[in-house]
Parts: C-alpha cells; sequence; structure tokens
C-alpha cells in the first residue's frame, strides 16, 4: 500500500511527486509511466522554452503560475547544473494591425510585472538584422532549456527520495474502494491512499477509467517543426515570434533557438488523428473513430473551419508554411527547412465545441486528476505541481 500514486511522468506529473514528497517526507509514493523514459510526450516534444508569461490576463491564474513558472525553473536548473539560456524573445510586428497587438500586449504584461520593451523598427534591424519588422515587443527574461534533462533530475531525485518509479506500465484499470484506489496494469495491480493523474493527451480517458464525472473529450493538435542547417544557426540571437491573433489559442509559426545550439522553425497547429503518432499523417483508428463519435469535435470545427483549413494547406504545402516565416524573416528559402520531430498538443474540448484554456480538474473520494493543464505548463510546472499537491491534501 502506498500513500500516494501519480500517473504520468511528463513534467507536471514528476513536479506533483516531488511536491508530494516536500510537503509529506517519508511518505511512501508510486509514478507509474507507460512509456520506457519519462518525458517523452508533451513534455519532450515542445520547443523547450521557458516562457515569461507575455500574452495573459493581469492577474489571472496562467500569469501567476508562468510568472512563478519562469523564476523556479531557472533555480531549479542553476541548483541541479542544467544548461539553460536567457536569450531573450522579440514579438515581431510586420504591419500596423500587428504593431497595435505588440503594445497591447505590452501593457498587459507590463500589469503582470513582466521586464519588457518595445523596440522600434531600426532598433530591430540592429540587435536582428536578418529580421524585418515594423516594431517588437521585447522579453528580455524568456530563455530556453531542454525540459527532457530537467524531467530526468527530476526522476532522479524522486529515487533518492525513495519513490518508486515504474517505467513501461500503462495503467489499465483503476477502481476506487472504500480505504484505497487499486490501479491495474498489464498483469499487475497496486494500491495507494490516494492517486493523482497526470495524463495529457490521456488525461480524458484515465478520469472515465476511475468513475470521474468528465463530458470533455481530448482533441490532439500536431505541433510540426522543420530545422534550419547548421550555417543557419547564429541566423537571429533572440527567440522571434510573430505578434499574435488574440481570437486563437495559439501563438503562429516562430524561429526558436534550442540549447543543443540549433534553430527550428514553427511550430502550425493541424488536427492530429492519433493522440501519440508524431510521424506525418499518422492515424489512429480509435482516437480518429473517438474524435469523429464527439460532437464538440464536429462544433469546433465549424467554428474554426478556414484557420483549420490555413493550418491543413501549411502542413501539406511546404512553400505557404515558408511563406508564414519570410514574412519576418525574408532570407529563408525551402531549402533551409529540414525535417524535425513533430509535438502533439493535448487540448480540451467541451461537447459545445468550445477549447479549455483554463486548468480543468475532475475529482473523486481518493483520486484528483488534471485534465487540463494550459500552455506553458512546462514552464510552469513546478507552481502547478505545488497547486495539485494543496488540492489533493487539503
Amino acid at each position: 500500500m502506498y500513500d500516494f500514486c501519480v500517473v504520468g511522468g511528463g513534467i507536471v506529473g514528476l513536479a506533483t511527486a516531488l511536491e508530494l514528497l516536500r510537503q509529506r517526507p517519508g511518505a511512501s509514493l508510486l509514478l507509474l509511466e507507460k512509456e520506457q523514459a519519462v518525458g517523452q510526450h508533451q513534455t519532450g516534444h515542445n520547443s523547450g522554452v521557458i516562457h515569461a508569461g507575455i500574452y495573459y490576463a493581469p492577474g489571472s491564474l496562467k500569469a501567476k503560475l508562468c510568472f512563478e513558472g519562469l523564476h523556479a525553473t531557472k533555480a531549479f536548473c542553476d541548483e541541479h547544473g542544467i544548461a539553460y539560456d536567457t536569450c531573450g524573445k522579440l514579438i515581431v510586428a510586420t504591419n500596423e494591425m500587428e504593431l497595435r497587438r505588440t503594445e497591447a500586449l505590452y501593457e498587459r504584461a507590463t500589469a503582470n510585472g513582466l521586464k519588457l520593451s518595445l523596440v522600434s523598427s531600426g532598433e530591430l534591424r540592429e540587435i536582428e538584422p536578418n529580421i524585418t519588422g515594423i516594431g517588437a515587443l521585447l522579453s528580455p527574461e524568456t530563455a530556453i532549456v531542454s525540459y527532457r534533462q530537467i524531467c530526468a533530475k527530476m526522476a532522479e531525485l524522486l529515487k533518492a527520495s525513495g519513490a518508486d518509479i515504474r517505467l513501461g506500465k500503462a495503467v489499465t484499470g483503476i477502481k476506487e474502494e472504500a480505504d484505497s484506489v487499486r490501479i491495474e496494469a498489464v498483469g499487475e495491480s497496486w494500491q495507494a491512499l490516494k492517486l493523482v493523474c497526470c495524463g495529457g493527451l490521456q488525461s480524458d480517458r484515465l478520469a472515465r477509467m476511475a468513475g470521474a464525472k468528465v463530458d470533455f473529450r481530448i482533441v490532439p493538435f500536431r505541433g510540426e517543426y522543420f530545422v534550419l542547417p547548421p550555417e543557419k544557426n547564429r541566423i537571429v540571437k533572440h527567440l522571434i515570434y510573430p505578434a499574435p491573433d488574440p481570437d486563437l489559442p495559439f501563438l503562429g509559426i516562430h524561429l526558436t533557438r534550442i540549447i543543443d545550439g540549433s534553430v527550428t522553425v514553427g511550430p502550425n497547429a493541424v488536427l492530429g488523428f492519433s493522440r501519440e503518432g508524431y510521424p506525418r499523417l499518422s492515424i489512429n483508428v480509435g482516437d480518429t473513430l473517438d474524435l469523429l463519435t464527439f460532437q464538440g469535435f464536429w462544433k469546433l470545427v465549424g467554428k474554426n473551419w478556414r484557420h483549420a483549413a490555413g493550418e491543413l494547406r501549411n502542413s501539406l504545402w511546404k512553400r505557404g508554411y515558408l511563406e508564414e516565416c519570410r514574412k519576418y524573416c525574408p532570407s529563408l528559402t525551402l531549402a533551409n527547412l529540414k525535417p524535425y520531430a513533430a509535438g502533439i498538443r493535448a487540448q480540451a474540448v467541451t461537447p459545445k465545441g468550445e477549447a479549455i484554456h483554463d486548468f480543468l480538474f475532475a475529482e473523486t473520494g481518493r483520486t484528483l486528476h488534471v485534465c487540463n493543464a494550459p500552455s506553458p505548463a512546462a514552464t510552469s510546472a513546478i507552481p502547478i505541481g505545488r497547486m495539485i499537491t494543496a488540492k489533493l491534501l487539503g
């Protein structure tokens, strides 16, 4: 019998497990991960950015957690010798409408306590000669890191604290009993006093497995990236983002420096037909049927079909993808876009076709399910772990 069981070895599950043991030293804890290593899905397939929280409404929970996470993640890296680079981020405006958006972002983000500055077109040319724009918003605190390295260190710390980490254990059943929770995998089972599921792409299925009343569904969105050839590694000094459309939940195709020295281009946001199908055109029959039989999916598509069609076009037509980048980096060519691993974002969607952009939890007597941990969950993972632990122990 364990005191706690955490399902999911992504960064949110690992941070939650660490916080549980920090608040309950000496407690027994089991962490179950279905892959053969931690951090293999959303955590290990993102752009590696430590975000500052520019986009979120002043006073909102997302703004608070991201601001705390920015500093907590850097402090964790400092403490454990994990490399990161505070290279800064530029949100570039290429027309008057985008310039107004960057100015509005400046007002919102400075209200959240962020250190930002507006950059003129002349200053932009000076600091980033390869980038074209009529102005930009500079976030000097934004950084890059390997979240897989952070996850590996968190797993190491958990083991040192006595946690039992079981890899390759896909949960097949969750049964709440009078005094415990039984968690089952193929040929094995464990019992715990309390269970927390941080299942990401499988969060809705784990919640239903436990008997939680949930009506949302996870809709996967593929984020497709390219990487620039090594001779282009110095094309930018900062991260380069377009001015985002406030009506859309995605940030647009951007140039991202990676901690290994390379530069990626992306991601787009294309509807996926496999929750864990990273190769292009992946289809999982069960995941596809799950989508097609969910009324919220069709309502979501109906509301956003123009944007979805544009994303699909750019996914299938590389030149369209390139043109999105050339708006602010005109020197890029088709030959510069080399293949790179895709990521998949778990987007919780309601039966009304509404994408959920806030935190979403489901609970039973002894279980807590993190059904939606909105972007940027990797940056915010440490304070999210504190919040989840407070809910579980409260």
